[in-house]
């Protein structure tokens, strides 16, 4: 049971606002390529799949992270206590955690058609590098916002067997997305950062984070609206997508006090609503197109 909840703590499975980040762009790409006037079996079994997937990557993601940031984790006040910084898992035990966690994710994506496993794995690299960014790039997430938001690309490859322009336009708003909501979670341990020397963009941008966050909200934002223009989508589309920029521009980025960790925390957690309002809004343009 001991070993058990070392996993579970090790995987983060307690806190699923890290796989749910992950899983929202892969429901938004799969919601705005699925055809909703056929059987909407095949819509439901690809988005558990996604979800399965998200669950699976995204705790691979956090061990592969630690077992990167074992030293690191040890100096800071917010990760010393991670299994791996403090010893209670071995090196060894966590690499093998991390071989099943894949390999059960590999079971899920061959489930999709050969050009959605193709650029699954493809993006694999890009899961397994990003740990390292933060040692040499203020932009760490930059590289995170490429990795967590490719479910989008892969969402629409599922059903559509093809890329186009409309998930890359989505994919490439996505990005500032990640860019933004990371920037704020990065808030909490700028203190011990700048002690140890790892990058960020919220050391970066510590001078004026709020322009910095609505310039990245502003073009995520203007990412779906020409979305929407491409997909035709009704007035219903534009109108309900006032809440999600409300929600963006409000009440993270104004509201926002990086001097304060909790309220970073707080922000930070509040997209996992913005993913869900978000994915309403394009089932709703769907629907009513």
């Amino acid at each position: 049971m001991k070993q058990l909840n070392l996993f579970i703590e090790l995987a983060r499975l307690k806190k699923p606002i890290g796989f749910l980040l992950l899983f929202w762009p892969c429901a938004w790409g799969l919601t705005l390529a699925y055809d909703f006037s056929n059987n909407l079996n095949d819509y439901f079994f690809y988005l558990i799949l996604f979800f399965l997937g998200s669950i699976l990557m995204r705790s691979a993601g956090c061990i592969v992270n630690d077992i990167s940031d074992k030293e690191f984790d040890k100096k800071v006040e917010r990760t010393k206590n991670r299994p791996i910084a403090s010893n209670k898992i071995s090196v060894k035990l966590a690499i093998f955690y991390t071989v099943i966690l894949c390999s059960l994710a590999f079971l899920v994506l061959i489930n999709f058609n050969n050009l959605t496993i193709i650029l699954a794995l493809g993006s694999m690299p890009l899961a397994f590098t990003y740990p390292l960014m933060k040692r040499f790039t203020y932009w760490p997430q930059l590289f995170l916002g490429i990795t967590f938001n490719y479910g989008l690309v892969l969402g629409w490859t599922a059903t559509q067997n093809e890329i186009s322009v409309v998930p890359v336009i989505f994919y490439l708003g996505a990005i500032f997305w990640t860019l933004g909501y990371d920037t704020i979670y990065g808030f909490q341990d700028i203190k011990d950062d700048e002690i140890i020397g790892v990058k960020s963009t919220s050391i970066k941008f510590k001078k004026n984070p709020k322009l910095f966050l609505l310039l990245c909200y502003l073009l995520f934002i203007s990412s779906l609206i020409i979305v929407g223009f491409i997909m035709n989508f009704n007035y219903l589309f534009y109108i309900i997508l006032l809440t999600s920029m409300t929600h963006l521009l409000f009440f993270q980025v104004y509201r926002l006090n990086f001097r304060n960790p909790k309220n970073c925390l707080r922000i930070f957690k509040s997209n996992n609503l913005l993913g869900f309002l978000i994915l309403i809004n394009l089932f709703i343009g769907k629907i009513f197109i």
